[in-house]
Formats: structure tokens, sequence, C-alpha cells
């Protein structure tokens, strides 16, 4: 009967220019496995491309270590042991934990010169410290993610603003509670960033004119914390464990090129991909409706940043140049009579690059696009059926799929149960069937369940406020149709791109081609078609051109 294997291979970023790529490891070691009469199925080919040997946090690694913790195989076959890891440490680590596991670890290629005894006979003395910190450090955060796979809170190393960690006792599991003071004081937030628009500066400057304290007791809200509060899912009832991790640090900043390039720190913090981040359930203090908000607006404020931009430009962060996928950005040249400005694609700027540029895009007269969107975009505000279309497609999704409704009917079933728990308890100690130190026990965390259920109820109340002004916003359509019409002329650049960020995503813009991406459908234009128009389209019998001039020598025609 054959034995059960599995298969380990990795290359780093800096070997996939070489000959031996994960597909080479991988077939010589089937082919291994089939002469020596392993069975490996394919779900157990574990790789790791584009990761460093220097570190044991991979994903393939990771995968492996669970199977054999399991007992699942009895082999791992390995190219070699510089494939396992680059420090002879992790290589004794990991050797003696699959050694445990009952798995027996075969390299295919030995390293040459020597084997691993002779390597632990010349490096023993320097070899053994490193290999217990190693070890040290390995364990504890292998055990704190398995912990936070189960949902345990100590993990998390203390609460964040709003709530309190409560410290595990022989009763009771960790865990948070919420502290109603500053939960309001959370909520406030993500109001006025949601609901009001205020910036993250307002609202700091907001909080410190109240006198509100942060959680070290001070008046002084900086635009970091408001920040970091508006992007904590913890508040969303997600607390997460491994959102960061050290790296060697990638890039050079101006203090450091003002240092000859010295730095003490070789390692520097980065968040890591989110779908890596391990959630562990605690209370929230905002919906999740709420919170999705904040996010898009981070996003969107991150994507439209003034950036030091002293003048504000009209399609400021919407350009997007077709042929290279970089942006576009304002620059400026002096005639004689006046200056001149254009948008430029930043990858057509050779000295960017080592290899020169990347693209030929000309630059664009801003002038001459920034009017002929805005044109375009008045006249589809102009066509009432089309946004009216719109608004009442969103109405009625808005009416009819709304997941807040069984949400709240569940939790007014829960806070139902948990007001008739603690009834029982009471009437059971009043009837003799529990002591008062019984009661104490239990009492507790019904209350912290209770408040819990309360706070998202209120945040779902404040919520269904909220879609209620939506929809009686929708209603004022026709008016606002009516005032852009007279205002369109005399509104200013900020006031338009507050309109335009509304209706278009991205503008696209090629050699001899511009498409505007719109937030809303518009009907698409069969090639066959003679009746249906874009809005400020040049019917194609008249003796105008049917194109606009962008720039000397190229002609631009619309594509929606």
């Amino acid at each position: 009967m054959n034995q059960a294997a599995a298969i380990y291979t990795r290359i780093s970023s800096d070997r996939q220019k070489e000959s031996d790529t994960i597909a080479s490891q991988t077939a010589a070691l089937v082919e291994y496995a089939k002469a020596h009469g392993y069975a490996v199925p394919p779900e157990w080919i574990f790789q790791d491309e584009g990761y460093s040997g220097a570190s044991l946090v991979r994903p393939g690694l990771e995968a492996l270590r669970d199977l054999a913790a399991q007992g699942q195989i009895t082999t791992v076959l390995i190219y070699s042991p510089d494939r396992l890891s680059r420090k002879y440490a992790y290589q004794v680590l990991l050797g003696e934990e699959l050694s445990r596991c009952g798995v027996e670890v075969v390299f295919l290629k030995s390293p040459a010169g020597s084997s691993p005894e002779d390597q632990l006979v010349v490096q023993f003395q320097g070899m053994i410290a490193e290999y217990e910190r190693a070890q040290i450090a390995e364990r504890s955060r292998r055990g704190k993610r398995y912990r936070a796979q189960q949902g345990v809170v100590n993990v998390l190393s203390g609460a964040p603003y709003g709530y309190q960690y409560m410290r595990k006792t022989d009763t009771s599991a960790a865990y948070y509670e919420v502290i109603e003071s500053e939960a309001g004081v959370v909520r406030m937030v993500f109001r006025m960033y949601t609901q009001q628009g205020l910036s993250i500066n307002a609202i700091a400057r907001s909080l410190n004119k109240r006198g509100i304290s942060t959680r070290t007791g001070k008046t002084r809200w900086e635009r970091s914390v408001v920040w970091a509060m508006l992007r904590n899912p913890a508040y969303e009832g997600k607390a997460c464990y491994g959102k960061t991790e050290q790296s060697p640090r990638q890039r050079i900043t101006r203090p450091l090129r003002q240092k000859n390039g010295i730095s003490h720190r070789t390692n520097c913090h980065r968040e890591r991909p989110r779908a890596d981040w391990i959630e562990v359930s605690v209370p929230a203090l905002v919906s999740k409706e709420t919170f999705a908000l904040a996010q898009e607006q981070l996003t969107k404020n991150k994507h439209h940043s003034l950036r030091r931009t002293i003048e504000p430009t009209l399609l400021q962060g919407m350009l997007v140049c077709q042929q290279c996928g970089y942006a576009l950005y304002r620059c400026s040249t002096r005639t004689s009579k006046r200056k001149l400005y254009y948008y430029r694609c930043l990858g057509a700027d050779a000295y960017r690059r080592l290899k020169g540029a990347l693209c030929r895009n000309r630059p664009v007269r801003s002038d001459y696009l920034d009017k002929f969107v805005w044109d375009q975009i008045v006249g589809l505000l102009e066509d009432g059926t089309l946004m009216q279309a719109e608004i009442d497609r969103r109405k009625e999704t808005a009416r009819n799929t709304d997941p807040r409704r069984q949400r709240n009917e569940a939790l007014r079933n829960e806070q139902a149960r948990l007001g008739k728990n603690v009834e029982r308890l009471v009437t059971a100690y009043q009837e003799g069937l529990l002591n008062l130190e019984q009661l104490r026990q239990r009492l507790p965390e019904l209350n912290k369940k209770s408040q819990a259920v309360e706070s998202e109820l209120r945040s779902l109340e404040m919520a269904a406020m909220d879609q209620t002004k939506y929809l009686q916003l929708a209603e004022s359509l026709e008016g606002f149709r009516t005032k852009l019409r007279v205002r369109a002329k005399t509104l200013d650049v900020g006031e338009r791109q507050q309109i335009l960020r509304l209706l278009v995503k991205e503008i696209l813009v090629d050699a001899n081609s511009l498409t505007i991406r719109h937030s809303i459908p518009i009907p698409q234009i069969s090639p066959g078609s003679s009746n249906a128009q874009p809005p400020n389209s040049v019917p194609s019998g008249t003796s105008q051109k049917p194109h606009y001039l962008l720039r000397s020598g190229s002609s631009f025609t619309l594509a929606q």
C-alpha cells in the first residue's frame, strides 16, 4: 500500500528568473513520488511562490503544518532544504515539529558539501541561541493564531476606544465590554463622516472643541486617531487579529535621504491583505451598512485627494490613460500672452523610469476637456426620464430588499429571550434555588449580551432614519434639475466636482478617443440605430464634424 505523502515547493521573487521554477520542482517531486511508491493527492501539493525562505509565515507552509498536525500524512517531499527555509534554525524547528507529528521529511537534493549534522557541528554555538529564540517566537505566534481562529479575545492585546477589556476569570472568558459614554462618541464620529460629510480634520476639530477626552484622558484629538477609528473593523463587530506584519524597509523617505540612507530600523510595519485577517466577534457599535459606507468614503477621499493642488481642477482623480493605465495630472506652460494648463499622463514622463516613457499619449488642454465633459454631464442630467428611472429603481430596491427588517426582528426576539432569562434567574433566587454568589456569576454575562443587542438596535434605527431621508430627497429630483439648468454656467469648480463625482466613475483618455464611464446606466447605442443619440452628440447628416479639438493634430470622439 502506498504511503500518504505531501509535496511542498517554494521560490522567492529573486529566483523567478532562474530555471528551477515552481513547475520544475513540482514535476521532479511528483516523478520521485511515483518511483518510490508515495501517494500524493493533488490537494496535498502545497506551493509558495514569491515568499522569502527567511520567514515562516507562508500560506502553503501553514497549510502543510496544519495537515501534519491532523495526522493525515506520513511523509513530506521537498526539493532541497533551502526550499523549506533559508535559516538553519527554522529548518531544525520545522523538522522537529514534523517529527513529533510522525512525519518524515525527504529532500530530493541534499545541500552540496556537507550534511545537516555537519552544519550543526560547525555552527553549534551560535545556532542554539538562534534556534531557541525562533522556537519561542514561532510557538507564541502559532498559539495566538490558533486562539484567534477559536474566537478568543485575549489575543487582541487590549481594547480600542469604546470598549473595556475584561480579563479572563475562573468562571468566564475574556471579552470586550462596551463603555456607553465612549461608544456614543464612536457613533457620533461615524455619523459626522458618513451622513454630515465632514472631513477627518473637521471631525477632530469638532471633538477638540467639545472637550471630549480620549482614551488616555487628553482632550486633543489628532487626525490619525480619527482616521484609525473609521478604519477599525471592531466597531462593526469584527475585531481582527494579524492585520499587520513586519517587513524589510522597501523605500527610502526624504528624511532618510538627508541622512545618506542610514536608518536604525531595518524593518517597518505594513498592512497584510484583508483575506489574511482573522476575525474575532465583539459587540458592534455601528451597523455594517454604516461601516461599509465609511470605508467607501475613505477610498473615495484617497482617490480624490488634493495632494497639494493649489488650484482645484474639475477632473482631478478621474482621468486615466487607456494605453498604460496611469493617471493624468495637471501641468502648465506659459506662452507670451498667458498660462496654459494641460492634463499629462504619468506614464509619458520619461524621466520617471530608467527605460523611458511607457506610452506616447500626448497632453490634453484642460480647459477644453473640462468644458467638454461638463457639457456632457449637464446634457445627461437634462434627460429626466433616465435619471427618474434610476431613482425609481433604487427606491424599489431599498423598499423590497432591506435586510434590516429581518435583523431587527431577530434582535427583538433575542432581547425578549434575554429578559426572560433574567426574570427566571431572579425568580430562582427568590425561591431559594440559587444563592447570591451563583446569581452574581450569571447576571453579568446576560447583561453584557443585552447591552450588545440594544446597541445594535439603536444603530439599525438610525440607519432606517437615514434611508427615509434618502427616499424623501429622491422625490425632489425635478427641483434639483431646474436649479442646475439655471446655475450650470455659474457653479464654481468645487461644486462641479461634487456633481461629477456622483455621476462619473472614471474617464479613459486615449490617443483619439475619450470614454466616460458613468455611475448611472445609460442606453447603449447599437451600430445600426439611427434614432438613439447620446447627449450633445452631433448628427451624422450635418456638415459639422463629429469631433472636438482637444489637442492640436488630434480629435477625440465621445464613447459612453
